[in-house]
């Protein structure tokens, strides 16, 4: 008794899970989809032991927090999953595909919960008060304005891959329990990369959602073109990530420490960048270049485009680059803004190389998905003007170009899923010959998305392209902007093209006669919402999102 005596108490540390809540859902929903595929027959088994645990942990959390609300939600969430696994256990992938779209919505509200949680006020309060800036799990996870703001735009474009994804993966036959489960784990990577405020955390969550991904990219097993895509994305992803975990050893063998703000105060305080200062910066640049698809460091873009699944491609080209824009943001511009003179020349080159290349590019291709692949090259040249701006206009210009790309995006890769389930091929121009009199609302789609691609005004992608070439004129980058306009000119003969095919074209022989595109209800739903955002931010509510996006332009410091 004596020595157990002299034993100090366990001391039981106070963890904030509350700040990695949305990746708590979204990884626990997919194990949960995961756990409802593999029990098969006894599903149903499953799902009542998880309600079970589930209601256990809800009254240890009421009985040690004296909390009501949380407990409840999560009480509802288990029982929501058990009602949903008793109404459609025989249709395991309807049941899956349910339960991801659940987590994402999930997901979303506890992001708005954190918001107002760490602002103190409802959305549309004060900026100054909006979000409240903190970096909490040992100063591992930053819930800042950034981090928020990216966390809805990756769970909004999970929420409409979802149902894209359906009827397009039931068409190709490569509709598997595994399908949801890794698109939940790689928006938990995604999630978990913008919300980093330590540099091991942001190789750990490049780490969770490349690793879903490659899967996903390589998802048709009978196609060679997914198989090389997936081969050729976890090849040059492995390689980036070397490198991006080298300029993470040398920022802490400069520094010593990882974490981003310190390595910023760090950095910052030295007369001038050793040498070893600027190979770490040059590092990281190289590392985020490959994540962002910046020339010259995007040689995987339009293969990896042109073989994934379409849906995969649209969700990859949306989802992924926000994360990593958002990280590759807080480092830079965020941590590292003091040294601005040495790293902003660099970023301003490759922005000016990457929007010419990836237009003139863009221009000679004739499959679609590779066009749009060398388009999203040239849309990160021009968010890298918000980069280089250096300012807090700059930051809300990134973060609102991001939100509306990725609508762009899963919108227009929405459209062309559909078309190949009718062809059973990837799309050529030639193909989409004719297609406004065969199919005009697929068509009219289309071309929505494709001129806000194009920046062409009463368009969600002109508000986008004014917030970011604001923020460069603003920071005296004129020059950059004039080469951004001379980019979007280039791009919009390539997008105009594709227009032109669809309405003012013949339609080929033998093709006339097909009956017109019947699109399942998720495919429509996913469509029309991408297109109803491109309409709301584009004519009836341009700046209602710069100015939210201005209100969450904040880093943790």
């Amino acid at each position: 008794m004596t020595l157990l005596a002299q034993i100090p108490p366990l001391q039981i540390p106070d963890i904030a899970w509350s700040a990695i809540s949305p990746e708590l859902v979204l990884f626990g929903v997919g194990i949960l989809a995961l756990l409802l595929d593999t029990a098969g027959p006894q599903r149903l088994q499953a799902s009542f032991l998880v309600f079970g645990f589930a209601a256990a942990g809800a009254g240890y959390i009421a009985l040690s927090t004296e909390q009501s609300v949380l407990p409840g939600l999560v009480g509802l969430a288990a029982l929501g999953q058990f009602a949903l696994t008793a109404i459609w256990r025989d249709r395991p992938r309807l049941l899956s595909a349910l339960l991801a779209a659940l987590g994402f919505a999930g997901a979303i509200g506890v992001t708005t919960w954190q918001w107002g949680a760490y602002s103190g006020r409802l959305v549309g309060a004060d900026a100054a008060t909006f979000v409240g800036t903190d970096s909490l799990l040992g100063g591992m996870v930053a819930v800042d304005g950034v981090a928020l703001f990216t966390r809805v735009t990756v769970c909004l474009a999970g929420l409409v891959t979802v149902p894209l994804s359906f009827a397009y993966a039931e068409e190709r036959r490569i509709h598997r329990g595994e399908y949801y489960p890794l698109l939940l784990f790689a928006a938990t990577g995604m999630t978990l990369l913008a919300s980093s405020a330590d540099f091991i955390m942001v190789f750990i969550a490049i780490e969770v959602l490349s690793l879903s991904l490659y899967i996903l990219a390589g998802f048709a097993k009978r196609d060679l073109n997914s198989q090389e895509a997936a081969l050729k994305y976890f090849l040059l992803g492995a390689f980036s990530s070397a490198l991006l975990l080298y300029g993470i050893a040398l920022v802490y063998g400069v520094t010593g420490s990882t974490n981003i703000a310190e390595a910023g105060r760090a950095f910052s305080s030295l007369d001038a960048p050793q040498g070893m200062a600027v190979a770490a910066m040059a590092l990281l640049i190289v590392g985020f270049g490959f994540k962002t698809a910046i020339v010259p460091f995007h040689m995987w873009t339009p293969d990896v485009y042109q073989g994934a699944p379409t849906p995969i491609t649209g969700f990859m080209a949306a989802a992924t680059k926000a994360a990593a824009f958002a990280a590759f943001l807080r480092v830079f511009v965020g941590a590292f803004a003091p040294l601005q003179w040495s790293w902003t020349p660099v970023l301003w080159v490759l922005a000016a190389l990457t929007m010419l290349a990836g237009a003139i590019l863009a221009v000679v291709q004739n499959d679609v998905k590779r066009m749009l692949g060398y388009s999203a090259v040239a849309h990160a040249g021009y968010v890298l003007i918000g980069f280089v701006a250096v300012n807090r206009a700059g930051v809300s210009g990134v973060l609102v170009y991001l939100l509306i790309y990725t609508f762009m995006s899963l919108g227009s890769f929405g459209v062309l899923a559909l078309l190949e389930r009718r062809n059973h091929k990837a799309m050529a121009i030639d193909d989409l010959r004719g297609l406004g009199r065969r199919d005009p609302v697929p068509a009219g789609m289309l071309a929505l998305f494709l001129l806000s691609l194009a920046g062409i005004p009463g368009t969600a992608g002109f508000v986008a392209k004014f917030a970011v070439f604001r923020a460069g004129i603003e920071a005296g980058h004129a020059a950059l902007v004039v080469i951004a306009v001379v980019s979007s000119v280039i791009a919009a003969f390539f997008y105009i093209r594709v227009i032109v095919a669809m309405f003012m074209e013949d339609v080929p022989e033998g093709v006339a006669a097909e009956a017109p595109l019947a699109p399942s209800t998720g495919m429509s739903a996913g469509i029309a919402f991408s297109a109803a955002v491109m309409v709301a931010f584009g004519t009836v509510l341009p700046f209602l999102l710069v100015d939210l996006a201005d209100q969450a332009a904040t880093f943790v410091s």
